[in-house]
């Protein structure tokens, strides 16, 4: 017996290869732009005590954390097909997820702050 509810969906792909070659090249723009992202994040990690002087710590954390806000918006835009929406449905699944990510940020860097306080003061 045969099933009736199984599609076949590459038989459905009605694609030039022109178009094709276009999908393959956006695959892999994405692909650099992500491994040129997470590069300068790991490189920025691995040598920021020799390039860097000791106060600039605060810059490089915010550098990490924009860095990342960068690549995860990126993919979900390309990975998730965001990017192929309206501009409102985008903000409206976004924007609260912004201001979440934001608020957790402000909440890490001031405890942080508040700690560091403690530990040079007190300890």
């Amino acid at each position: 017996m045969e099933r009736d509810d199984i599609i076949e969906y590459s038989l459905d792909a009605h694609h030039s290869e022109e178009e094709g070659r276009k999908i393959r090249r956006k695959i892999w723009l994405v692909t650099l732009f992500l491994a040129v992202v997470t590069t300068v994040e790991v490189t920025l990690g691995a040598y920021w005590k020799e390039w860097f002087e000791p106060s600039a710590w605060n810059m490089i954390k915010w550098t990490y954390v924009v860095l990342t806000l960068v690549k995860a918006t990126y993919i979900v835009m390309t990975f998730m097909h965001l990017g192929d929406e309206r501009r409102n449905i985008r903000a409206i699944i976004l924007l609260p997820y912004a201001l979440f990510i934001l608020y957790l940020v402000f909440i890490a860097i001031w405890e942080s702050q508040y700690v560091n306080y403690l530990w040079e003061n007190y300890l």
